[in-house]
């Protein structure tokens, strides 16, 4: 049973007034649980929580992927491809942990390439938590990517005489990457089309996209990044992806990570209550 076939809600817990945060680092450092005022946001059970996506996001073409003129082959794990890095898949050490900010990080290694380290913090408010993700090199330089995949419930838990509310997603991308046949970006943009969807967005200003249960909970979810995956196409739960680059960017968009530049990438997680 892999990482992201078990729920596992023992880990680091943090609060901040009526939210609670649980980060689970020996399940790929995933935020286990986010509860406000007792109400769970993140889907439990299979594909659960919401886990990091580094050294790579989404899917890398036949997991293969070059750096110069050095061609390596990742494990496929979403046959033809690799998909959302290794991150998820590993046990990260705790650095700190405070009653409302922590830290952890973990090496990369084998499968991939290169030596380095990732690190990822959380800082929760009663309204607000930012989580921030860093990967830094200790050898050579290599494209890398970051970013997180949430599985935030589609219907939130029912109230007391009222049925659980289903959420909207509201959000004005610039332009949407159009999905060959192999679910890849072509490289073309096109303009955005309704869903579902289960497509890379590009968001200029940084990614600002907004969840709506109505009459209960309203969440935005931003970054500085420019790009976006939405995910809406399971009755269960939806996904809004932050992250550095669209799905196989090791390819197309390289970013370097250097000894001299390592990649940072962050995202807030806002929320009001609407009732």
């Amino acid at each position: 049973m892999t990482t992201e076939e078990r729920t596992d809600t023992r880990g680091v817990r943090l609060s901040a007034g009526d939210v609670e945060l649980t980060v689970a680092p020996d399940n790929g450092c995933r935020v286990a649980s986010l509860r406000i005022d007792g109400t769970e946001l993140l889907r439990q059970g299979p594909r659960f929580g919401s886990f990091p996506m580094v050294p790579w996001c989404g899917r890398v073409e036949l997991g293969r992927f070059r750096n110069g003129g050095r061609s390596h082959q990742l494990p496929v794990n979403a046959p033809p491809h690799a998909i959302h890095g290794t991150g998820r898949e590993v046990a990260w050490r705790t650095i700190s942990a405070e009653a409302a900010a922590a830290a952890f990080t973990y090496d990369l290694a084998d499968p991939w390439p290169y030596r380095g380290r990732v690190s990822q913090t959380f800082q929760l408010t009663p309204d607000s938590v930012t989580t921030t993700m860093s990967v830094e090199t200790e050898g050579d330089s290599f494209p890398a990517q970051a970013g997180w995949h949430p599985w935030f419930l589609r219907n939130l838990p029912a109230e007391a005489g009222a049925a659980g509310a289903e959420v909207e997603i509201s959000f004005q991308p610039e332009w949407q990457e159009e999905r060959g046949e192999n679910h890849l970006p072509t490289g073309r943009r096109i303009e955005p089309r309704p869903g579902p969807w289960d497509d890379c967005f590009g968001m200029s200003d940084g990614v600002d996209v907004t969840l709506t249960w109505p009459g209960r909970l309203e969440l935005k979810v931003t970054s500085r990044s420019e790009w976006v995956v939405v995910y809406d196409e399971q009755a269960e739960a939806v996904c809004v992806e932050p992250q550095s680059g669209p799905p196989n960017g090791l390819n197309t968009l390289p970013r370097l990570v250097t000894p001299i530049d390592p990649l940072e990438m962050s995202m807030t997680w806002s929320w009001r209550r609407l009732a």
